[in-house]
C-alpha cells in the first residue's frame, strides 16, 4: 500500500512537472547598452550627464587661463634654472680635476655654499625667504 501511495504522488509529480513545463518560456538574452556613446538611446544621454555631473566631487575652476602667464616669472625661473646647471657643469668639472675651492654663490632667493673637504664636496643651498636648508655631499671616488 506505501509502495502504491508512494507511486502515485511520484506520478502526479511528474506529470505535473510534464504539463507545466511547455508552458515556461525562455528567451535569449540580448545585450542594449544604455550610454549613446556605445551605441544606445541618445535620449540617455542627458540623464547620464546629470547623473555624473552630481557625482563629480572635483569642481572646476574657470578662473585659470593656463595662457596668461607671467613673462617675468618664467624668466627669473628660467635663469634661475640655467645658472644652476651652470654651476653644476663647473662643479662636476672641477671636482674630477682636482681643483675645487671653495665658494659661495647668491641669486634670487638662493645662497649657494660649495665646501670641498676630505670625505667630498658638500653642497649647501639655502633659501633666504623660506629658511629651508639643503645639504648635499658629493663623494670622493
Amino acid at each position: 500500500m506505501k509502495t502504491k501511495a508512494l507511486f502515485t504522488s511520484l506520478m502526479i509529480i511528474f506529470l505535473t512537472a510534464l504539463f507545466t513545463v511547455p508552458l515556461a518560456d525562455a528567451q535569449q538574452l540580448v545585450y542594449e547598452p544604455k550610454n549613446p556613446a556605445f551605441g544606445g538611446n541618445p535620449m540617455n544621454y542627458s540623464w547620464l550627464k546629470l547623473s555624473a555631473d552630481t557625482q563629480n566631487l572635483f569642481s572646476v575652476d574657470r578662473t585659470f587661463d593656463r595662457f596668461q602667464r607671467d613673462p617675468i616669472a618664467d624668466f627669473q625661473a628660467s635663469l634661475q634654472r640655467q645658472v644652476l646647471s651652470q654651476i653644476t657643469r663647473d662643479l662636476v668639472l672641477r671636482q674630477f680635476d682636482g681643483d675645487l675651492k671653495e665658494s659661495r654663490f647668491e641669486f634670487g632667493e638662493f645662497t649657494i655654499e660649495i665646501i670641498p673637504g676630505v670625505d667630498g664636496v658638500v653642497i649647501k643651498i639655502f633659501n633666504i625667504l623660506t629658511g629651508d636648508e639643503t645639504s648635499i655631499t658629493i663623494p670622493n671616488f
